[in-house]
């Protein structure tokens, strides 16, 4: 097969298109927490919901980023990752 960049961009190492996969723990956590956060929306335990679902997208962003199948992945989480600062910052 010839390794073209459409290829490395949406082909893993054993030739397969992947766009999406079965979520991993960090994105099962952050939707739980994200879900319960607008469930319980008062007290410490929504700020604690929050931090927690913030810090498993940023873990799943990371891993992504740099764990990746393929360049898609990679630009996935290089996409969160930004949007998780940007979303701090402004």
């Amino acid at each position: 097969m010839e390794n073209t960049l459409v290829d490395k961009t949406f082909r893993d190492s054993t030739g397969k298109i992947v766009i999406a996969e079965m979520p991993n723990l960090p994105l099962i956590v952050w939707i739980v927490a994200s879900i319960l956060s607008l469930i319980l929306t008062s007290g410490k335990i929504n700020t604690v919901l929050d931090v927690l679902a913030n810090g498993s997208l940023f873990t799943w962003a990371w891993l992504e980023l740099f764990q990746g199948v393929n360049y898609f992945r990679r630009a996935l989480g290089l996409a969160v990752f930004i949007g998780i600062i940007a979303s701090k910052v402004l």
